[in-house]
């Protein structure tokens, strides 16, 4: 099966990803992508396996293992006109180019009185579940939303891995995609256009009217089923899926609570000083009156994600831990 076909088929995460880069790619010869053995290698997760031989090696470019020098490339490269789409294999890289991301691609537009643009994309895997241990289970992207300058996805569905890039190549300015680990192979089926997906708004994926969860990337599929399992008890939450976490859509947000009167935040980020924190006061700071009872937050626990499967599973929200944290929430709140 070629991916022309996939719109009429059952596709995964990874397919959709690499669908979205190859059409960027033949739409636009500006477009091209980098990293770390993302060439004959086929990229860490096979994001981009087979690009090389499409499109060569002047646009499919492996690079040093250097995340400083080659995010600033391409910087340097979406200053000079091209549309880079960077790839860093796991979050816990990208610090080693944070000197980069925040003082460069976030800055320069402000610092250069609106002269410079830079329209990079950088992409990157996030999340823990893979039993990849303390070294590349790390959830940042909140970390990442707390930089003025910068707009953060994070794409849960099919449609968003393949839509939300098209849009973040549109953008005028750095745009961060977190593609959780856990979902390059899940399956799915694409809608048949492959335009590019609002990158402005979080959506309402489960109507409810008893309390509201928020949450995104691969913890979506997880609430969701909670959700599923709750509504046999004759509990019905509303799931939204946050997508964007900078600029959040407080929109989308306050409008559930007010309707639900409750609100939850899963986050497999670190509890302290997380993206649910920062929902959590905007929700407190807006619509109080609108609140029932406090803001409820699950997140990861704060350790070092661990290696062992059966301690990763506790470290990290689950199924279980949504609809029980979600049953005392209402018991003690009514």
């Amino acid at each position: 099966m070629t991916e022309t076909q996939l719109d009429n088929h059952q596709t995964t995460y990874r397919e959709a990803t690499r669908a979205a880069i190859r059409t960027a790619m033949q739409q636009d010869e500006r477009v091209f992508l980098m990293g770390e053995d993302i060439g004959h290698y086929g990229g860490c997760f096979a994001v981009s396996q087979g690009l090389l031989k499409e499109f060569g090696s002047e646009r499919i470019r492996d690079t040093p293992l250097s995340e400083s020098a080659f995010v600033g490339a391409g910087i340097g490269a979406a200053l000079g006109g091209m549309k880079p789409i960077v790839e860093i294999m796991t979050v816990n890289f990208s610090l080693l180019a944070l000197d980069q991301i925040l003082n460069n691609a976030a800055t320069l537009l402000h610092m250069s009185g609106g002269q410079l643009n830079v329209p990079v994309v950088i992409r990157m895997a996030t999340g823990g579940g893979k039993q990849l241990a303390a070294q590349h289970s790390h959830s940042l992207e909140g970390w990442y939303a707390h930089i003025p300058g910068i707009k953060v996805l994070t794409p849960a569905t099919i449609a968003d891995a393949r839509g939300m890039l098209a849009a973040a190549l549109d953008d005028p300015d750095p745009i961060l995609i977190f593609e959780n680990s856990t979902l390059y192979n899940r399956k799915g089926q694409l809608p048949e256009s492959d335009e590019p997906v609002d990158i402005s708004q979080a959506k309402v994926m489960r109507k409810g009217k008893d309390l509201s969860i928020a949450t995104y990337g691969a913890s979506l599929y997880k609430v969701l089923e909670a959700a599923n399992q709750l509504a046999e008890e004759g509990i019905e939450a509303e799931v939204i899926d946050l997508r964007v976490l900078r600029p959040l859509d407080d929109d989308t947000l306050l409008s559930s609570v007010s309707k639900t009167h409750r609100m939850m935040v899963v986050d497999e980020g670190w509890r302290s000083g997380s993206i649910s924190a920062e929902i959590s006061a905007r929700i407190t700071e807006k619509v109080f009156y609108e609140l029932d009872a406090p803001v409820e937050r699950l997140c990861s626990a704060e350790v070092p994600i661990p290696y062992a499967k059966h301690l990763e599973d506790a470290a990290l929200p689950q199924v279980e831990s949504i609809i029980q944290t979600t049953k005392s929430f209402l018991q003690q709140y009514g």
